[in-house]
């Protein structure tokens, strides 16, 4: 016989009879009732409740207390289910380190028929029963609170000779619709290092090139050329950069490699908003403050690799490697 939860009306009998003084053997005759299921309605909730019963059965409270269990059972556990609960940390955690929307995005492929969404995994990541856990570490930017978007204010512009402003730079290119397109900017580590990080991007493919270059402008003319070269003259068009010293050879760059260099308005990061995105993938890696100078180069070359090597949502879950591959055979 299928088990079912005792109405108010049976607890108010239970009540009532055991009042008469009746065995549960008796009452559970009368309800119709296994006597342990009885044994056990009493158990709960007078073991539960002594000093608030005060060592009493009491139909009204027993209900109330039975409809907080059952609510709390109906809760959906986190993350859906086991499979779907396993998949997430084990992606979250060190060495995957997938984001919440690539964990989302790769799990049906992975497992056909399940699914979860990115705002699940990220209220789970900062719910309170994931609170001991410290999730949020794992993230890109490693935030304890969630962040809610804000505007950016415009600031003064600057300009280094001889440059081309971004708003020469034709339309088609900002739908990302011809590969060939890089934006490059600098990550520094402190202010004292000799060095810094080369990170360039082509906005198609989003696939990544990181050297350790020093801060000159020669030496970032120097590795950009050497670079860029390891890629046919159809991947390689314009490239839009900021107004930082170590782009001044932009010229002697445009010529090396037979493209056009733009320049972002002075204090607006976000015209070249793919390199900036990916500069923060790069920091879940390699933290603010540390030294550039420190960092062996095996590291570098192992966060290039990776970044290149993790599917991405805005290419349909393929890897930014995989995406330059296709369009260069195409």
């Amino acid at each position: 016989m299928r088990y079912k939860h005792l109405r108010l009306e049976e607890r108010e009998k239970l009540y009532c009879l055991r009042a008469q003084g009746l065995s549960l053997r008796n009452i559970a005759k009368k309800l119709e009732r296994n006597q342990s299921s009885l044994t056990r309605e009493l158990q709960r909730n007078i073991r539960y409740g002594n000093c608030y019963f005060r060592n009493e059965y009491l139909p009204c409270k027993a209900q109330g207390l039975a409809q907080r269990r059952s609510k709390k059972q109906r809760t959906r556990a986190p993350l859906k289910e086991p499979l779907i609960f396993l998949y997430v940390r084990e992606h979250l955690r060190k060495p995957f380190s997938f984001s919440p929307e690539q964990i989302a995005g790769t799990l049906p492929l992975k497992h056909p028929g399940k699914s979860i969404t990115t705002e699940t995994i990220y209220s789970y990541i900062y719910s309170k029963q994931a609170k001991e856990y410290q999730l949020w570490k794992l993230l890109a930017h490693a935030r304890k609170k969630r962040m809610t978007k804000g505007g950016r204010c415009v600031r003064r512009d600057g300009k280094i000779p001889g440059s081309i402003s971004i708003d020469r730079r034709p339309g088609y290119i900002g739908k990302r619709v011809q590969l060939g397109h890089w934006e490059t900017d600098n990550v520094i580590g402190t202010q004292s290092d000799k060095t810094a990080l080369s990170v360039t991007v082509e906005r198609v493919t989003r696939l990544v090139i990181i050297s350790k270059v020093g801060k000159s402008a020669s030496s970032k003319t120097d590795n950009l050329t050497k670079r860029l070269l390891g890629y046919p003259q159809g991947a390689r068009r314009t490239i839009t950069t900021d107004n930082g010293k170590e782009n001044s050879y932009h010229k002697q760059i445009a010529s090396n490699l037979g493209v056009k260099v733009f320049f972002c308005h002075a204090y607006h990061s976000w015209e070249k908003g793919t390199v900036e995105n990916t500069n923060g993938r790069i920091r879940k890696y390699i933290p603010k403050g540390l030294s550039i100078d420190l960092i062996p180069e095996e590291t570098i070359q192992m966060v290039e690799e990776r970044l290149n090597n993790t599917p991405r949502k805005c290419l349909g879950y393929l890897t930014p490697q995989q995406k330059m591959n296709i369009l260069l055979t195409n």
